[in-house]
C-alpha cells in the first residue's frame, strides 16, 4: 500500500464551501476517500483557535478521525482584519513529510500551494489536491498529478 501524508486547509476548505455549497464539508468522506488510495501515515489539519467550544468540537473530531491538529491564535488586527494563515506551516509539514510517503495529498484550493505541489511531484511524490470547483486556483490543479473536485460525497448536508 503507497504511504500517504494528508494536509487539510480548514479554514480554506470552510469557506469555499460553505461559499459554493452552503453546507459543511465531511472529513469523515475524506479520511475514507484518501484511505481507498493507500495508508495515511501523517495527517494534519490546520485551524485558527478563538477558543470556542463549538470549535473545540470540531477539533477534538478531527483527532479522533486521526488527525494532528495545528492551531494559531485568531488575530484581531486594530484596522478590523483578521490574520490567521497557516501557508508557511503547511508547506514546511508537507515538505517535511515527502521523504516518508510515496504520496501528499493537500485538501485547499489555495493557489500559494502551486509551486509547493510542483516541487512534491518533483522529488518523485505523487501530489493529490482536493479543492472546491471554481474556487480552487486553476494553477494547483495543475500543479498536481490529480485533482478531485469537493463536492457530493465529499459534503455535509
Amino acid at each position: 500500500m503507497r504511504k500517504i501524508a494528508l494536509f487539510a486547509d480548514v479554514q480554506n476548505l470552510y469557506y469555499t464551501v460553505r461559499q459554493a455549497h452552503a453546507c459543511h464539508f465531511d472529513y469523515t468522506a475524506l479520511w475514507a476517500d484518501v484511505s481507498r488510495q493507500g495508508t495515511i501515515v501523517e495527517a494534519y489539519a490546520y485551524a485558527i483557535d478563538r477558543g470556542d467550544a463549538r470549535q473545540q468540537q470540531f477539533q477534538q473530531i478531527l483527532r479522533n478521525l486521526g488527525f494532528v491538529v495545528r492551531l494559531k491564535p485568531y488575530i484581531q488586527r486594530s484596522d478590523g482584519s483578521a490574520k490567521g494563515d497557516w501557508d508557511v506551516g503547511i508547506t514546511i509539514d508537507v515538505l517535511d513529510a515527502t521523504p516518508r510517503v510515496e504520496a501528499v495529498v493537500l485538501a485547499s484550493g489555495d493557489g500559494d500551494f502551486d509551486l509547493l505541489l510542483e516541487r512534491v511531484r518533483r522529488d518523485g511524490v505523487h501530489a493529490t489536491a482536493y479543492g472546491v470547483p471554481g474556487l480552487t486556483a486553476q494553477s494547483l490543479i495543475r500543479a498536481a498529478d490529480r485533482y478531485v473536485p469537493i463536492e457530493g460525497r465529499l459534503l455535509l448536508r
